[in-house]
């Protein structure tokens, strides 16, 4: 493991806040809440031991699934907060922690060019908690209306939906995984859509919904917008490392209704963290309850008035605050640099599967990745053979330490362009629909310059399974 620094500077915070409430009478801890040193270590000892049962996530040769380590000030500033452990429910729960949370929202929200006090928004225990919100609004404003989204969209807006009972309905996909504008259409003339689900950054592959146009038409027919850019929504600071279409969908997105951006992804932040805004303050009359106990240290609005969730951990707001102090989110910052550093690490990887001279590797046919997840198959004779190669490497990578994914992708992108019709195979398909692919999501800034490395893992890998 690399060198970590956050014992020290975290020791010499703790005491920098013990300080702060010096003046306090000392007092005797119960046995249950004392400190026994010698019992702490052991358990200690024993829950490190566990803890090395586990994928090294932190490293640059785990490119499988969406977990990128939080940064050191974040590690640091969250176990900090946990010596108070304030809860943001209400003010007198956090009264420090719920300000740094109105901060760094109100950070993410000038991101997407939304400024106070025109917006509502909170951080959440996690992305799926933001879209039931922001579905949950939705279905407050057009009750009885449907809500669509792409086929490729995260499973979680169809649960969720069922949950909210609002009638839910898939939109096919284009080759490169993004909801196909035509069949939104086709969908929005039904008129009885009350809400578009657009997508910037699927899980899958990391494709990019043509948000631009979609506004287009959900406004032609009288729909809500909401952006799910759980995973993508960082990459609004880098447009200059994006094609065209990706570039002007997050160039779009201030124009929606609600967005979620999940800062526990590509944010730095431990998990869990999430975050949800409205462009209508308005929204926040669906929040209002009353409560006996718990809001009387303060007349200004208190983030229990803004959130279906109620204990919340205020350690999640002050350590993506003090990350936001150390890395601003601004075009052009060391923030921004390290996602352009894993963009680059992705149009790399997939050049060396396109111009692979053994032709082992099939990217998708229609061209690049559009933020930082490559995925390909495997050349066969068929597509059973393609996917149990696909399986045999994914194993054999991993006893060379290189950690990929595995997911099934309609092998109709894996065609001529030409040849691709939208719906007619989707993920769900049985058969000959899909085929089991390779993925890797390059989303630590170190993964650029192990790109060499990886390739040399994973070829040599190949050479095992074939070699069998």
């Amino acid at each position: 493991m690399p060198h970590d620094p956050v014992p020290a500077l975290l020791a010499r915070a703790t005491e920098l806040l013990e300080a702060e409430f010096a003046a306090l009478p000392e007092f005797e801890p119960a046995s249950e809440t004392g400190v026994d040193s010698a019992a702490i270590a052991q358990v200690l000892e024993a829950t490190a031991h566990r803890l090395g049962d586990n994928y090294p996530y932190f490293h640059p040769l785990y490119a499988g699934q969406m977990l990128k380590p939080p940064h050191p000030v974040a590690r640091a500033a969250y176990a900090l907060a946990m010596t108070i452990n304030p809860n943001n429910h209400a003010r007198d729960g956090g009264r420090a922690s719920s300000e740094m949370e109105i901060e760094a929202v109100a950070g993410i929200a000038a991101m997407f060019g939304w400024k106070q006090p025109a917006f509502l928004g909170h951080l959440t225990s996690s992305g799926t908690l933001a879209n039931l919100e922001a579905l949950w609004v939705t279905g407050q404003l057009a009750p009885g209306r449907r809500v669509v989204a792409s086929e490729q969209a995260h499973y979680t807006h169809k649960r969720i939906s069922a949950v909210l009972k609002l009638e839910f309905a898939s939109i096919p996909a284009d080759n490169r995984g993004r909801m196909d504008k035509d069949a939104l259409e086709t969908e929005l003339r039904k008129g009885d859509v009350g809400t578009v689900v657009a997508t910037l950054g699927t899980t899958a592959i990391g494709a990019v919904d043509p948000l631009d146009e979609i506004f287009t038409l959900s406004r032609k027919y009288g729909c809500r917008v909401h952006v799910d850019a759980a995973y993508g929504g960082y990459f609004r600071l880098i447009p200059e490392a994006m094609d065209s279409p990706a570039r002007r969908a997050f160039g779009a997105i201030e124009r929606a209704d609600s967005i979620v951006i999940d800062p526990h992804k590509h944010g730095l932040q431990p998990y869990g963290c999430g975050c949800v805004l409205f462009c209508d303050p308005a929204v926040g009359r669906f929040y209002k309850h009353d409560s006996p106990y718990t809001y009387f240290t303060s007349k200004q609005l208190h983030l229990g008035e803004i959130s279906l969730e109620c204990s919340r951990a205020g350690a999640s707001a002050v350590a993506l605050w003090a990350t936001q102090q150390l890395f601003p989110l601004q075009p052009g910052g060391e923030f921004a640099r390290g996602l352009a550093r894993s963009r680059s690490a992705a149009l790399r990887l997939e050049g060396l599967l396109r111009q692979d001279s053994a032709a082992r590797f099939q990217p998708l046919a229609a061209g690049p990745p559009e933020l930082d997840i490559v995925v390909w198959k495997l050349a066969a004779e068929t597509p059973e053979r393609a996917s149990q190669l696909a399986q045999k490497l994914f194993v054999a990578c991993a006893t060379r330490d290189l950690h990929l994914a595995l997911v099934e992708l309609p092998l109709a992108w894996f065609q001529p362009a030409a040849a691709f019709r939208p719906g007619q195979q989707g993920l769900g398909d049985a058969g000959a629909g899909t085929v089991t692919c390779l993925r890797s999501v390059l989303m630590k800034p170190e993964h650029e310059t192990w790109l060499d490395n990886i390739w040399k893992r994973l070829t040599a890998a190949y050479e095992d399974v074939i070699g069998e």
